[in-house]
């Protein structure tokens, strides 16, 4: 396997992917691989061992801690998230649960697309029209009740409970949760309900702009001109997406969540209980995607994409077997290298899991 992945993550460097690194862990060991480089125009490997901003695989931690808390007795999945956070006045059908498994209804606050095609949009974000706008923004702070308030000034997509729709809104509320039932930073309870027991020192919810060295570097094209964004505010889509990790604490933290070390049976199963998203061959469960290979197997899943950087996070249900990975590329606004990054995606987990 090692020889084909190291061929397969040199092939995936070309137009938009500038440098990726894999890590694979299984019963034989663990392999890793670099390919392209860490910067344009520069002839270093991206850095192995590297620290990457992981985009929505932070929602899986933050799904961790909601479950660690209720493993604690301090949270119960199907009460009402109002009565956490009362000051917010969500419909009094959306419950804990419901924000896990992305079937609140509650508006995205970074942008809608209806089934008929139309878009609804919310912050200034990266992608889409406003992303000249975000550029030059992307030093600003935003405070998480503002992105909260956002997503509630908006008619709801759907009624609690009805259908399933992948919502940053969801996993905000999520995350101030945590901190209102502990009252403490979520960065101290993900050290301590996450971090600490799996002794992971690699992983941190970021304040500010700033990214640890060794890292591979991060851009953005606009209006024909290239811009470092390696450094960049995240808190615009906060517990949506704004933590940074390496791929090892990646592999030591989901196969801890699928191999039963970080949860109780009955919440380790929940986890991994899919709800219907009805895109064929892939579910959600709480904080995973569950996805279907060819042969039938079961592999648990979550991607993050976050504007110049992106983090693969897979495994095997039993957490036997892990593939987690790093990418950097050239982002811009119409997401041209999105095409790229799902393929890279396809063929790495063809590779490691068989056919998906």
């Amino acid at each position: 396997m090692s020889h084909h992945l190291q061929d397969i993550i040199e092939e995936l460097v070309g137009p938009g992917i500038i440098g990726i690194t894999a890590r694979v862990n299984d019963e034989e060991g663990e392999w890793t691989g670099a390919a392209g480089a860490a910067e344009l125009g520069g002839a270093a490997l991206p850095p192995v061992d590297g620290f990457v901003r992981i985009g929505s695989n932070t929602k899986t931690f933050t799904a961790a801690m909601v479950l660690r808390l209720v493993a604690e007795g301090k949270v119960d999945l199907d009460v009402p998230v109002a009565k956490y956070l009362s000051e917010f006045g969500i419909d009094a059908r959306v419950t804990v649960r419901m924000l896990l498994q992305h079937t609140s209804g509650l508006f995205n606050f970074t942008g809608e697309v209806y089934d008929d095609g139309t878009m609804a949009f919310g912050i200034t974000m990266p992608y889409g029209p406003n992303g000249n706008e975000w550029l030059e923004q992307r030093f600003a702070r935003h405070r998480p009740q503002d992105l909260v308030a956002l997503a509630l000034s908006r008619p709801a997509r759907f009624e609690p409970g009805a259908k399933w729709s992948y919502a940053n809104t969801n996993y905000v509320l999520a995350r101030l949760l945590v901190e209102r039932v502990t009252g403490r930073s979520a960065g101290e309870e993900l050290r301590r309900l996450v971090l600490d027991p799996l002794g992971m020192s690699q992983t941190f919810i970021p304040d500010g702009p700033e990214i640890p060295a060794p890292h591979a570097r991060a851009y953005y094209r606009h209006e024909g001109a290239i811009v470092d964004i390696t450094r960049q505010d995240p808190s615009w889509v906060g517990a949506g997406g704004d933590m940074i990790a390496t791929t090892r604490d990646l592999h030591t933290f989901i196969a801890a969540l699928t191999g039963g070390d970080l949860l109780p049976p009955e919440l380790r199963e929940a986890v991994l209980t899919p709800v219907a998203t009805g895109i064929p061959t892939m579910d959600y469960g709480l904080g995973v995607f569950l996805l279907t290979t060819a042969d039938g197997s079961t592999v648990v899943s979550h991607n993050g994409a976050a504007v110049g950087h992106a983090a693969l996070m897979y495994s095997t249900p039993d957490g036997s077997k892990t593939l987690t990975a790093a990418l950097n590329c050239v982002d811009d606004a119409e997401l041209s290298v999105a095409a790229a990054f799902q393929g890279a995606q396809q063929r790495l987990l063809n590779e490691v899991f068989g056919n998906a």
